[in-house]
């Protein structure tokens, strides 16, 4: 029995791509190129800020915000496609990623998790300024039980301490957590901490080589429905 639905910000409610049409109208051209490489030196970072001091008391001691990190992130993809650095076209290009456009389904599917009373929450690596900023702007505010930050650990997932957060959150076992990630390796992560596992695969990737596959698949959001009433 699921007794609360969890959900990755970036990638999975948020579409961390939508950047890409102001990137193109300030470095035409570079739109498409800017977004693939800023999302993944992103990430990039947050491992190696995490993975380089794991077993760190009270976290990682190289531990930045996921806000700082996406900021480094951008002026590494400004310099390494040789773009110009303009500080007005870094703080458009932040204060966009502050307000990412959400997916097409999400308001829906949500709206309709409100209405059978489940408990829903984001877990993300995104820290808490830059994720109530998306929530509002996508108008998901009143929609969710919880948003939950890594920042207060000071780690990033896939540290199992960061999945453990949602436990400290909800009286619940973590099989009973449906995780719902269109990251690959977020919902491989979270399917080796034990919870119930949705991975979204919106580009119709191939599933991780190693490790167990997730619980369910599916294209989009609505999936999450379908999987509820599998289980309920």
């Amino acid at each position: 029995m699921i007794k609360v639905v969890v959900f990755d910000a970036y990638g999975t409610l948020f579409d961390v791509h939508s950047i890409s049409a102001l990137a193109e109208s300030l470095y035409p051209g570079q739109g498409a190129a800017i977004s693939a490489l800023w999302r993944d030196k992103q990430i990039e970072y947050t491992r190696l800020v995490t993975q380089s001091d794991a077993q760190g008391v009270g976290g990682s001691r190289y531990y930045q915000s996921f806000w700082d990190l996406t900021q480094a992130a951008l002026r590494y993809t400004l310099a390494r496609q040789k773009l110009v650095h303009s500080k007005d076209h870094e703080d458009a290009l932040m204060a966009q990623y502050a307000r990412l456009t959400a997916f097409s389904e999400n308001l829906g599917v949500l709206q309709q998790l409100r209405a059978m009373g489940l408990p829903t929450a984001i877990l993300s690596n995104g820290s808490p300024d830059m994720l109530a900023s998306a929530v509002a702007s996508a108008g998901f505010t009143e929609l969710l039980s919880r948003v939950i930050s890594v920042d207060g650990i000071r780690l990033f997932k896939t540290a199992p301490q960061c999945y453990g957060l949602v436990l400290q959150a909800f009286e619940v076992q973590a099989d009973e957590v449906l995780f719902v990630s269109s990251n690959a390796w977020d919902a491989l992560g979270a399917s080796w901490f034990g919870f119930t596992t949705l991975w979204v695969n919106r580009q119709n990737l191939p599933a991780e080589t190693i490790g167990p596959l997730p619980s369910y698949t599916g294209p989009d959001l609505t999936r999450v429905l379908e999987v509820l009433a599998l289980t309920h």
